[in-house]
């Protein structure tokens, strides 16, 4: 593998960065995950939307171009002769030296990560290996005037101690805002189904808004799902008839159980899960494994 660094493709097992970066001493950098379908990242514009304002919110400029930024990590893909992949694109601050206030003259770095995943679209096997299973965390998030929940940064402290809790056999981290109200997974957006239609969590809660779940938000729009985005209790989310996550590398990926008591996937998730593969399959593979007829209505 190969990764691109500072402008340059390197052996993976070489790529690194100074121990004066102050991504590596501070967790000052922002990143985004992306997913690369048939050789193209799903949703390029909204992400590097997020990357620069998560360096707007840390207060410096990325110094590359978006195009720049593109044609690093198409050259990375090329290079590992990847189609299907992840995607981890981060710019930091740069070296400076070791204090804690930032200097105003920056010298970003600039990393691409990829890794091989499976195809994406129609009658595509998932990323994930089994349902989702969850557990409300003691750990919470922090308010937002502590740190800015839209930000997409490398300070993942906050999510490393509720996973840290999750005992055996739990894979996902459900964390609450100070009020004990549910906002989102360590690294996913949460959504669930009852009797009133779509719920998830609203984003003027500490969370991140994820770009799955914006895509989802609008197929389920578009499917004549209500949607609602509100304030949610654990019990609310542990009553449901049916719950799912979503982040760039699962899509949609169903609940199991919730703090031990079943909950599971059913119709809605289905639905939405069959949508976004051929979203994916229509935006990225020519809608090869759609017949006619499903091209055409969805064209429409």
């Amino acid at each position: 593998m190969h990764y691109h660094v500072d402008g340059e493709l390197v052996p993976a097992a070489h790529a690194s960065v100074s121990v004066d970066d102050r991504g590596f001493r501070y967790g000052d950098a922002a990143f985004e995950t992306m997913r690369a379908y048939g050789g193209d990242v799903f949703e390029w514009e909204a992400h590097v939307d997020r990357l620069r304002r998560s360096c707007d919110a840390l207060g410096f400029d990325p110094g590359v171009e978006s195009g720049d930024l593109r044609a690093r990590v198409d050259a990375t893909l090329s290079a590992n002769d990847l189609e299907e992949a992840y995607v981890r694109l981060s710019v930091t601050r740069g070296v400076q030296s070791g204090k804690l206030t930032p200097s105003p003259d920056v010298n970003p770095t600039v990393i691409v990560v990829v890794k091989p995943l499976p195809r994406g679209g129609a009658e595509s096997d998932p990323v994930w290996d089994g349902s989702a299973t969850l557990q409300t965390t003691k750990t919470r998030k922090p308010p937002a005037n502590s740190l800015p929940p839209g930000a997409k940064t490398h300070n993942y402290l906050n999510g490393i101690l509720a996973r840290n809790e999750l005992v055996e056999g739990v894979d996902e981290a459900l964390l609450r805002d100070q009020e004990g109200n549910v906002c989102e997974g360590a690294t996913s957006n949460l959504f669930f189904v009852n009797e009133h239609g779509l719920h998830t969590p609203t984003a003027d809660l500490p969370l991140l808004p994820g770009i799955t779940r914006t895509v989802v938000l609008d197929l389920a729009r578009e499917e004549g799902v209500p949607v609602w985005q509100g304030r949610y209790s654990p019990e609310d989310v542990r009553t449901a008839d049916e719950a799912f996550l979503t982040n760039t590398t699962w899509e949609i990926r169903p609940v199991e159980t919730v703090d031990g008591m079943a909950v599971g996937g059913g119709p809605v998730t289905n639905l939405l899960r069959n949508r976004f593969d051929d979203l994916v399959e229509r935006r990225h593979y020519g809608g090869e494994r759609l017949s006619d007829g499903e091209e055409s209505v969805t064209q429409d």
